[in-house]
């Protein structure tokens, strides 16, 4: 069910839709989330499969698939069972006795079918890389296209398919790989930071992927620890996630408050003859949350995520997105509500409402940002973002056209946004944190920035410069930024390449933010 709103977020819902009149003008997105997900009737379950494995503390024992021939013991019952089951009738994992635990590689949810993962059930997947490589042999290595394995969970152009449940979908991320060539060597993770020391792309497998079709729901499950992005949605129309827990690393792989030992963590150095033992959220690296890529109609609510990169990001490549609505969430270790860095062609009608992004001082967690360059930009228009707490996030508000070089094959167009009622509270590492409002200028081309702040208090005064440094903020360039009518507390001042339309008019309480940031609702999480 959907967790206990604070009185916090009581008032901001009451408040949801309230956007001024002045503030209208630049965007104005006002879409509603449908009614809560529902667990299937007991009478609509096509087949029970009980666990036969036993997990830990989030770990199977490694006798059980240390032979690479029994890496996924539970793989064909599982998709016998989702072949057989009727459109609208579920598959649902269950517990027998002390039996806890399914070991899974990769599965086809069938359309108009749910995959139930009952309360105290995990399902794990393989760390045998062959049992999800798609032909090129490369899954579990770094080089190519990246593009080599299979999700644990996939599905293609079909409607109607649920992943519900109150148990665990854990792709063992930390966990030592059984066969290919690394094999004893590195974990999924280890292999995905040689992204950072080589420049080469990881071949890992994300734990949920879904190819067009239409009306995805998740609700109520946690998803961990995958060795890629947890949930990718390309191409779909309608996509609800409802009560979703996303958390990498778990207490599994790393400990308390990730206070990882030296030399525990990836190192280049020595990646290569010995597996990590301890990840913190920065080496359980492109582990996004929810990506939604070139869909519509897609509403993510009431959904918890501590990632090692974006909680959630929204991306244009080869069609639009569109029509997208994230309201309700919390949002801890990540790299923020990001759309981009593909927005060719075109995001637009996005409304962020009512969140909390805790940062805990990390160095690499970002709150709210636009991030694209010129050889995947494209337009960025009519997005909302509204009634948001943040506290010890380095990097508040991001809005950006450089992210990464480009090769000015298309130009990036970030226009009509709006800030509404945002209150971020002081970081005592990084005070108010840097801020980027740029537009994009390359030779003959410029496309000015339009934005409107309403209501954007930061309760320090200490911002950083563009590039980290104190003594910011680094002021806009390219843009054209209206202030009001409610506060806006950054110290900006105009320059030949920005303009400013100030209509502040009297005082107005900041944002309140008092039970704003619960824990992470996992004991899983090391948080």
């Amino acid at each position: 069910m959907t967790p206990v709103l604070s009185r916090r977020h009581l008032a901001v819902v009451a408040a949801l839709g309230a956007i001024t009149a002045s503030a209208a003008q630049a965007a104005s997105y006002n879409p509603t989330l449908p009614a809560e997900p529902a667990l299937p009737a007991a009478t609509a379950v096509c087949k029970t499969l009980h666990a036969s494995l036993t997990q830990s503390g989030g770990l199977l024992p490694d006798a059980v698939d240390a032979d690479p021939a029994h890496s996924q013991p539970d793989t064909r019952q599982i998709q016998d069972a989702i072949d057989a089951c009727p459109s609208g009738q579920a598959v649902r994992l269950v517990i027998s006795g002390n039996a806890n635990a399914f070991l899974s590689g990769p599965l086809v949810l069938k359309g108009g079918v749910t995959l139930w993962v009952d309360n105290g059930v995990t399902l794990f997947a393989s760390r045998s890389p062959k049992d999800f490589d798609n032909g090129g042999g490369n899954c579990g290595t770094a080089g190519g296209d990246g593009k080599s394995c299979y999700a644990l969970i996939r599905l293609k152009n079909a409607a109607d398919s649920r992943v519900v449940g109150d148990g665990i979908i854990d792709g063992r991320g930390g966990s030592v790989l059984t066969s290919g060539a690394n094999a004893g060597k590195m974990t999924w993770w280890d292999v995905a930071n040689l992204l950072e020391a080589t420049g080469k792309k990881q071949n890992n497998p994300r734990l949920i992927n879904l190819i067009g079709g239409s009306n995805f729901t998740l609700y109520r499950v946690t998803l961990q620890n995958s060795p890629n992005a947890h949930v990718v949605v390309s191409g779909l129309t309608g996509f609800v996630a409802w009560n979703t827990k996303v958390l990498a690393p778990s207490l599994a792989y790393s400990v308390a408050h990730y206070a990882c030992a030296a030399g525990t963590t990836p190192n280049p150095d020595v990646a290569a003859t010995r597996p990590s033992t301890c990840f913190t959220p920065d080496t359980a690296a492109n582990t996004d949350g929810i990506d939604v890529v070139e869909s519509s109609n897609v509403r993510i609510a009431h959904a918890s995520i501590s990632t090692g990169d974006d909680h959630i990001a929204i991306k244009a490549a080869d069609a639009p997105s569109s029509d997208i609505y994230i309201a309700h969430n919390h949002l801890y270790y990540g790299h923020g509500v990001s759309i981009g860095s593909e927005t060719t062609r075109g995001v637009s009608q996005v409304r962020v409402d009512d969140v909390s992004i805790d940062g805990f001082d990390d160095a690499q967690v970002n709150g709210l940002r636009i991030k694209t360059y010129d050889s995947v930009g494209g337009p960025v228009s009519n997005v909302i973002f509204a009634n948001a707490c943040m506290r010890n996030v380095k990097q508040p508000l991001i809005f950006t056209p450089y992210y990464s070089s480009g090769n000015h094959s298309t130009a990036p167009n970030i226009t009509d946004i709006l800030l509404q009622n945002i209150h971020v509270l002081s970081s005592a590492k990084f005070g108010a944190g840097k801020l980027v409002f740029r537009g994009y200028h390359n030779g003959s081309v410029t496309n000015t920035l339009t934005m409107t702040l309403d209501n954007v208090v930061f309760d320090s005064t200490n911002f950083l410069t563009s590039d980290g440094k104190k003594g910011g903020p680094t002021q806009p360039d390219y843009a054209t930024l209206t202030l009001g009518p409610g506060p806006v507390t950054i110290p900006f001042a105009t320059s030949s390449t920005f303009k400013l339309n100030d209509v502040r008019a009297g005082s107005r309480a900041p944002l309140g933010c008092d039970g704003a940031f619960p824990d992470f609702p996992s004991a899983n999480a090391p948080i």
